[in-house]
């Protein structure tokens, strides 16, 4: 193609937008409400995982220590545990700050405490695992350490953790695929109907013996205008809502209070959101809009 022809073609689809600018809205608006509908389920499964590893990150096994260990065999023990592929930290929890936070949670019961002639606590290391899917595998490698006296871990809440994300990591797919599936369809649809608006155009260029590939370049240029403004307005849209939940939820302390995790700050994922909406708009535009030309001009071709 020359570069004169390309130039001609690119104004064309430029020029189409502004002549056609009714269905060009409305492949601007299926666009945009489609890239939200999407971007959003994304967005809301990647944040209910960082809440649950929010409460993940508060999940620790305690490993106690026999009494009669000395320091060099517990500092040992403590090294062992770091070395664990699954272990993020360690940290050793003396008997005598156990006993002294136990005497602070129960101040009723000081003379219970002062009648003891010894602390009757073991030293304990408090474990934080990366993965609790594998907690099981590192409590049973703690416990097989000499001078380990037990090992605790919350099991039945670990397990209840790791099914609500199993069956939210299922939703959240079947969710986002119902929603690129329901995307398509109305794009396919509204690109059509745009495409069949203008079939005298595309009959009277097939008369003066354009190819097809002349025909299909300006629907190209015009779907990936289309597709790249509604990007930007979703990310506009979504930079605006999103900020303005997380402001709300900030106000409020809804998740401190009930001990989650944090939602991941807009700035962290700006990025990513921008040039998926724009990439996506642009692509899905163009190509759908090629697409849909192409059909028509088969279903001419066989018809004529």
């Amino acid at each position: 193609m020359k570069l004169s022809s390309f130039r001609y073609l690119v104004g064309q689809g430029f020029d189409n937008v502004w002549k056609n600018r009714v269905m060009a809205f409305a492949s601007f608006c299926v666009l945009l409400v489609s890239l939200l509908l999407v971007g959003i389920s994304v967005l809301f499964y990647i944040n209910i995982n960082s809440v649950i590893g929010g409460i993940e990150d508060k999940n620790e096994v305690i490993v106690y220590i026999v009494d009669t260990a000395s320091e060099e065999r517990i500092a040992a023990i403590g090294k062992s545990l770091g070395a664990m592929s699954n272990v993020s930290e360690v940290r050793l929890f003396t008997k005598d700050e156990a006993f002294a936070e136990l005497k602070m949670n129960m101040s009723e019961y000081t003379e219970v405490f002062e009648s003891l002639d010894e602390n009757p606590l073991l030293d304990s290391y408090r474990v934080r695992v990366t993965d609790i899917s594998k907690m099981k595998e590192t409590v049973s490698a703690a416990e097989t350490l000499a001078d380990v006296d037990s090992v605790r871990s919350p099991d039945t809440f670990v397990e209840l953790l790791t099914e609500v994300r199993r069956v939210i990591t299922i939703i959240a797919i079947a969710i986002i695929a119902a929603m690129l599936i329901v995307s398509m369809v109305i794009i396919s649809n509204t690109t059509r109907a745009s495409v069949f608006s203008r079939r005298r155009e595309i009959s009277i260029m097939q008369s003066v013996g354009a190819t097809k590939g002349f025909i299909r370049f300006p629907f190209f240029v015009e779907g990936m205008i289309n597709g790249f403004l509604a990007g930007v307005v979703a990310t506009m849209l979504t930079w605006f809502s999103y900020d303005s939940m997380v402001s709300l939820l900030s106000r409020f302390n809804v998740l401190s209070t009930f001990g989650l995790g944090n939602i991941i700050p807009y700035e962290k994922i700006a990025i990513y959101v921008t040039l998926s909406y724009i990439f996506a708009g642009a692509l899905i535009g163009a190509f759908g809009s090629v697409l849909s030309t192409r059909v028509h001009l088969k279903y001419r071709a066989a018809n004529m």
